[in-house]
C-alpha cells in the first residue's frame, strides 16, 4: 500500500489556499525533500507540475511506461525461460552454503 502526503505548492503560510489547484500528492520522501533539501516544484500552465533540484536543474519527466501484453505472466516467463531462467516456486530461495539469491 502506498501512503502519500498533500503538500501545498505555494505555502500556506505564504498565503497559498488550501485548494486542488495548489495541492499534489507527494510520497513522505519527496514530501520532505521539498521541505528540508530544497527541491521545488510549481504547477504549469497546462496544469502539469514542473520540479527542480535544489540547484534549480529540471528534473525531467520519466519517460512512459512499455505497454502491457495482455499475457504479461505468460510473455515474462517465456523470455526469462528462452534465456535459460525457468521461474518456480524455488527461484528466490538461497543456497544451502547461505549465499544471496
Amino acid at each position: 500500500m502506498a501512503f502519500t502526503q498533500g503538500h501545498h505548492i505555494r505555502h500556506w503560510a505564504q498565503g497559498g489556499p488550501t485548494t486542488l489547484s495548489n495541492l499534489v500528492l507527494l510520497c513522505r520522501r519527496h514530501h520532505r525533500s521539498v521541505h528540508e533539501d530544497g527541491f521545488q516544484m510549481r504547477r504549469l500552465a497546462d496544469g502539469g507540475l514542473e520540479f527542480k533540484r535544489f540547484n534549480g536543474w529540471l528534473i525531467p519527466e520519466a519517460p512512459p511506461l512499455p505497454a502491457v501484453p495482455g499475457d504479461a505472466v505468460g510473455t515474462l516467463r517465456a523470455v526469462n525461460e528462452g534465456a535459460g531462467l525457468p521461474l518456480d516456486g524455488r527461484a528466490l530461495r538461497g543456497t544451502s552454503s547461505g549465499e544471496r539469491a
